[in-house]
């Protein structure tokens, strides 16, 4: 296992060490939240595909493989799908309008009356996200070091919270390449390969597991349809999400780019349900799905690579934690924090907004990582904040994007009516139940339409303002703000 530590050690030390590379690029806050938008394709392929293919996507896949065979893979493959219509039908528009968070953009398109709801909403949504990421530390030091799981949590989540505080988006679109790169080369062109070896090959997997392993319906239509509703409609909105979107330097970046991402996840989520096929056939007795990946990888890859691999799993674990840290700070910061300044401040007043943004992601990280240590099983939570984002959120994104006649009462009412229904459904039919999201994303549609029909349309001042930035003709304000302190080349 020397080789092995070898491997984890320099993977973790050569993170660090790009954090302080992107403290010294991150002079402005354009630098620190969005890479001072000038992404090339390959780093926003790169970095896009590595924030959505976290610790779930990896060894939950895996499990999912293990427990219903190909159609295991439907979970994240509509991660894929969402990344995809996220990236044709919208990133180039929300690329355009310069904001830095899903707030700002409700703020402009609903004339400032609808952003600090759902600021409040998904700073909780990236909160729970960022605690399951760095959970997930705890499985995979475990399996490296044997450590106790409050430490594995600290060590774990130090690294990121490091690495993220000292350098903001550069960092982590930097170290997220490098994870990028890691996990293709762990899981697709390593443990793939060889697990499939391991099991005999897919004719010996066919003959020693059931038929429905290799059923693509196999999980369940309903089961696919919640997947979709969650998932996919979560990647259209979620601010972990748009941030990366803003960190293109241009239309054709955010729509190619994201759309190479989303089908490198499809491919990722074939990969991952053919890993846990196999290790059905290799371990047929496991105690729980979600062990395959780490059992797979312990007792059938050979010294080194079995690091690499491993190195894997943890660099998609940092990748989503990172992102979601530096979502859940920036929502948290400009959103929330900003409003209350505003109000207890001279609005004149100068500060440092680099050293704010680097303040509020050090606090959300000592934040997620004593969440973590306290919570035992977070599924549930993580489902409480999806169901909240999903139904409480996307009917006045996408109505806002999409519909003219929406008005800041309407989007007001949907996020209320869909947050209490599905709160309420939840508490009548359980937390992991369909129901709530079922019908609580029809009850935010019917309240936005309704409401928004019955009250005075949005001002034509307010979608004048709306089209131009949409059509990236921001006002010099705007433009002045992201400003840089020096010239920096575009990241190809």
């Amino acid at each position: 296992m020397a080789v092995d530590y070898l491997v984890i050690v320099v993977y973790l030390a050569g993170m660090l060490a790009m954090g302080w590379w992107g403290m010294r690029r991150a002079k402005s806050k354009s630098e620190f939240l969005v890479a001072g938008r000038r992404l090339g394709p390959a780093l926003y392929s790169g970095t896009m595909a590595a924030i959505v293919l976290g610790g779930a996507s990896t060894i939950g896949g895996v499990g999912l493989g293990y427990q219903y065979g190909l159609s295991g893979a439907w979970m994240v493959f509509t991660i894929g799908l969402g990344l995809l219509a996220l990236s044709v039908f919208f990133s180039a528009r929300i690329a355009r309008l310069k904001v830095y968070t899903v707030s700002e953009m409700l703020d402009l398109r609903y004339g400032g009356r609808a952003g600090i709801i759902s600021g409040v909403v998904m700073w909780a949504y990236t909160l729970m996200l960022a605690v399951t990421s760095t959970i997930a530390y705890a499985t995979i030091f475990d399996v490296l070091f044997d450590i106790d799981r409050a430490l594995a949590i600290v060590l774990g989540g130090s690294i990121v919270v490091a690495y993220s505080t000292l350098g903001g988006m550069w960092s982590i679109t930097l170290t997220d390449m490098v994870q990028f790169v890691v996990k293709t080369i762990g899981v697709l062109l390593l443990l793939l390969p060889i697990a499939v070896v391991k099991a005999g090959g897919f004719g010996e997997m066919r003959d020693r597991l059931p038929a429905e392993y290799f059923d693509p319906l196999g999980i369940g239509g309903e089961t696919i349809f919640t997947y979709v509703l969650i998932y996919t409609f979560g990647m259209l909105i979620g601010q972990d999400i748009w941030q990366r979107v803003f960190t293109a330097r241009g239309d054709r970046t955010a729509r190619w780019g994201g759309t190479v991402a989303g089908t490198y996840c499809l491919a990722y989520a074939l990969a991952g349900a053919v890993i846990g096929t196999a290790a059905k056939v290799l371990y047929p007795e496991l105690g729980s799905p979600d062990d395959a990946f780490a059992t797979i990888v312990k007792d059938e890859l050979p010294i080194g690579v079995r690091g690499l691999v491993l190195a894997a799993a943890l660099a998609a674990v940092m990748s989503t934690s990172s992102g979601a840290l530096i979502a859940c700070a920036t929502v948290a910061n400009n959103d929330i924090w900003a409003r209350l300044r505003g109000i207890v401040r001279p609005s004149g007043e100068q500060h440092d907004e680099v050293k704010g943004n680097r303040a509020f992601i050090l606090l959300m990280g000592l934040a997620v990582i004593g969440t973590a240590i306290a919570l035992n099983d977070v599924v549930q939570a993580l489902t409480v904040a999806y169901n909240l984002l999903v139904g409480g959120l996307l009917v006045p994104i996408l109505g806002g994007l999409l519909w003219k006649r929406g008005t800041a009462q309407g989007a007001l009412a949907a996020v209320a009516v869909g947050g209490l229904a599905v709160v309420g459904l939840m508490a009548a039919y359980g937390i992991l139940a369909n129901e709530p999201i079922y019908y609580g994303l029809p009850a935010s549609l019917a309240a936005y339409v309704a409401v928004s029909l019955a009250t005075r349309p949005t001002d034509e001042a307010v979608l004048a303002a709306w089209r131009d930035r949409l059509a990236g003709r921001a006002p010099a304000s705007a433009s002045a703000s992201e400003s840089v302190s020096e010239p920096v080349p575009h990241a190809q």
